[in-house]
């Protein structure tokens, strides 16, 4: 389970990533035949303004529970209420779009950030139902980078981590564990990486693939050049530019169940056992064997 056990005023880990869509049950048919077992739908509201009550969104997700990460699947289900940004970033191309570092204190990396010069003026606040829309309620701290061309990349606390970390979400037929990576290619990495790295307060490493890579405590963000694309996604093209090319996901069992559920999906890629972008919503998905070093 994601404790955000890092420095106050930093990132500690990949938290979650997000892949967005307008078509919710296709992306969840999708992720669910390669082989996660998904949480029950939830609505998100979130307050129109700081300190109000939390209304509702146009948004919902289903996520993929790992053992202390996970994966949403986020869409707009009621175009007609605000999409808290959303519909904007899915102009651009549908796929992931949400990049999120746990931290164990928002409101610590928030006056850290804006000493660093950001213009950010509060912590953003958002809740869900965790399966009961008349149950408990999920409630997350977040602080996100604004304006960055990359997405929604913010630091997000857990409030009520309980919830979402149930041992009922967490066996996959696929026997998924964890999150190991996020791999984003823009035009400009050096720029991209820059931003990433004052979000999350932590320093760049150079990448052997040619950009930069942002080590995190058991996970790692790699930050590429387009031209890094050929040799570890072979035939994927970025739709528009930056793009969330990829995840790695590890697996418990050596690979022996995805193996067999991603039979004619997956190829082997540098990356792992690989699904391409279009048969999960966009984003292409690598499993790996949990005792493999990338």
């Amino acid at each position: 389970m994601n404790g955000s056990t890092g420095g106050a005023g930093t990132a500690s880990d990949l938290d979650h990533i997000g892949v967005c869509t307008r078509d919710g049950p296709a992306l969840w048919a999708q992720w669910e035949r390669l082989g996660f077992a998904l949480t029950p739908i939830a609505r998100q509201s979130a307050p129109r303004m700081p300190g109000g009550p939390a209304e509702p969104l146009a948004t919902g997700n289903r996520c993929a529970m790992l053992r202390r990460d996970y994966l949403e699947l986020l869409a707009i289900l009621d175009p007609a209420l605000p999409d808290n940004g959303l519909g904007r970033f899915l102009d651009h191309y549908v796929g992931m779009h949400i990049l999120a570092l746990g931290t164990g204190d928002a409101a610590a990396n928030l006056l850290r950030l804006r000493r660093a010069g950001l213009d950010i003026r509060d912590v953003a606040m958002l809740e869900r139902p965790v399966d009961d829309p008349e149950g408990p309620r999920a409630r997350f701290a977040r602080v996100p980078l604004p304006d960055a061309p990359e997405g929604r990349v913010q630091l997000i606390e857990h409030l009520t981590p309980e919830l979402l970390w149930q041992a009922r979400w967490l066996d996959h037929p696929n026997e998924a564990v964890a999150l190991a990576e996020s791999i984003l290619v823009a035009e400009k990495p050096a720029e991209s990486a820059a931003r990433l790295s004052r979000l999350a307060g932590l320093p760049l490493e150079p990448d052997p693939a040619g950009g930069y890579v942002l080590p995190l405590a058991e996970t790692r963000v790699r930050i590429l050049p387009v031209a890094a694309l050929e040799t570890l996604l072979p035939g994927v093209e970025p739709p528009s530019l930056p793009f969330h090319a990829a995840i790695t996901v590890l697996t418990g069992d050596g690979n022996a169940a995805a193996r067999r559920i991603l039979a004619g999906i997956a190829t082997e890629t540098p990356l792992g056992l690989t699904v391409p972008p279009e048969a999960a919503g966009g984003v292409a998905v690598a499993f790996r064997a949990a005792d493999r070093h990338g």
